[in-house]
């Protein structure tokens, strides 16, 4: 079976073209094996590129443990990216199916090879129950907690200055953002799994640390649902932007620095959707011997 490696700001997923490759009928298995950074390829999942009835084509993205996941959106850039360069639809812009719904994505091109990608990543939902989150609501934004609420340790809060006071936001996939004076003192391999399964996510939940330097700069951190930390996580910044003008942190159009590299969002005043702009970038292929 043929893949290629591909990732935006070092969040690296294995691209399978099911336009033309046979599947394994255990696609899980496959995504565990093929993502496992000893013994497989090295990932933090898997993406298949597919036919669709209504789009460019259909993403459909597995985790590193090898659950599916609804969205990604610095999955979704690669797959433009895969889809204008290989031929599939050699457009300007192109939609692709997600768990999401439709997304449109504008590409970058030089070189006749896309390097960055603009995508409408669609309107944020809030609702706690749509989250979905047994948090109150109908928004949980700043919602305080008690550290040991949450079995969260309290050495782990204040030696980060975290704000236990938490936003949730989904743009697909549910997402928790909570605030801190010091990004990089956060013990994330410690609060991140913790979070991710507390009771109150009936779907589990990815976790974002941030770290505020302006109205419209911040320093973010993740923990992604099925995978652990990574460098990157597109719907996430989305959800950070959207956190950030609700809280009253920032504006609406911000840069986020991941430790993979940066982010530009927007969460328009005019049509209430978020835009991302960011890249996407092929690392090699090859053939997985299975």
């Amino acid at each position: 079976m043929r893949f290629t490696k591909m990732q935006g700001c070092g969040n690296d997923y294995i691209y399978v073209n099911a336009f033309k490759e046979r599947l394994p009928t255990n696609l899980p298995e496959l995504a565990r094996k093929i993502s496992d950074r000893h013994f497989g390829v090295g990932a933090d999942g898997l993406i298949l590129i597919c036919p669709s009835e209504k789009a460019d084509a259909r993403m459909r993205m597995f985790n590193a443990d090898g659950s599916e996941a609804e969205m990604c959106g610095n999955g979704v850039r690669c797959v433009a990216k895969y889809v204008h360069d290989y031929g599939i639809a050699k457009k300007p812009t192109l939609t692709i199916e997600t768990g999401r719904g439709v997304l449109t994505l504008q590409l970058q091109i030089a070189g006749d090879k896309v390097r960055q990608v603009r995508v409408d990543m669609g309107k944020p939902i809030l609702q706690a129950e749509r989250i979905p989150t047994t948090l109150p609501g109908p928004r949980v934004v700043n919602h305080a907690f008690a550290a040991d609420s949450l079995s969260l340790e309290p050495r782990w809060v204040s030696e980060c200055g975290l704000d236990l006071r938490m936003t949730c936001v989904s743009m697909g996939n549910p997402h928790v953002i909570l605030y801190c004076q010091d990004v990089a003192k956060v013990t994330l391999w410690q609060i991140g799994p913790v979070l991710e399964s507390a009771k109150i996510f009936p779907k589990r939940v990815n976790v974002h640390v941030v770290q505020v330097h302006s109205p419209n700069e911040v320093t973010m951190r993740t923990w992604e649902r099925g995978s652990g930390i990574t460098l990157a996580c597109g719907t996430g910044a989305c959800a950070v932007a959207v956190a950030g003008a609700l809280t009253g942190r920032g504006e609406r159009k911000i840069t986020a620095h991941l430790p993979g590299g940066d982010l530009h969002l927007e969460w328009s005043e005019k049509d209430n959707r978020v835009y991302m702009t960011g890249p996407a970038v092929e690392v090699f292929s090859g053939d997985w011997p299975e």
